[in-house]
């Protein structure tokens, strides 16, 4: 049963319902997945934590107001990204921005973190951050959150084409990108 079946009573939602209860359960089912797409648009661990309480907080606001034309979860990440356009709009974080390019030591993950992350996984999703917004938002919300062409061309207000020509030029952007890394690690 996919995660959108088991949300399919919020199309007959009353504002009589329990709020948080249902607030709760959607956090639990694409928390991770929100949190997961705001940090691929921001690629800062703070700001994908914002970003994703702000999500939820919209979500608790108007959650009687989804109608339902398109999944739960393609909803929730619409309103993800809007948030995110939203966050890069704001002098906030053009000022954040701005703090983290001159304070930034290039630190790398914990050994904690490299730990819980196959080295595998761990480097195609580096590679993947490397892709220009566009290609690197069509290929997560396709590859990752397993929407369809559709779905995304509709959430991002383009043609199936278009997403289709993105999909491509991320794909070949990215054997680029791993063939450039093997031929770097082989000459170390």
């Amino acid at each position: 049963m996919s995660s959108d079946a088991k949300f399919e009573y919020l199309k007959a939602l009353t504002d009589s319902e329990d709020k948080k209860a249902i607030l709760n359960e959607l956090m639990t089912t694409y928390g991770k997945d929100v949190w997961n797409y705001a940090y691929s648009m921001t690629r800062k661990r703070e700001l994908a934590d914002d970003v994703t309480q702000d999500v939820f907080l919209k979500v608790y606001r108007s959650l009687f107001t989804f109608r339902s034309e398109s999944s739960l979860k393609t909803w929730l990440l619409t309103i993800t990204r809007n948030t995110v356009l939203d966050y890069r709009r704001s002098a906030y974080f053009r000022r954040i921005t701005l703090v983290d390019y001159f304070t930034s030591d290039g630190g790398r993950p914990s050994a904690e973190d490299e730990a819980v992350k196959s080295e595998t996984t761990s480097e195609l999703w580096d590679l993947v951050l490397q892709l220009p917004a566009k290609n690197r938002e069509a290929i997560i919300l396709f590859a990752h959150h397993q929407l369809s062409m559709k779905e995304i061309a509709d959430m991002l207000g383009v043609s199936v084409g278009t997403i289709k020509s993105r999909l491509h030029h991320a794909r070949l952007k990215l054997s680029k990108l791993k063939e450039r890394s093997q031929d770097g690690s082989q000459r170390q």
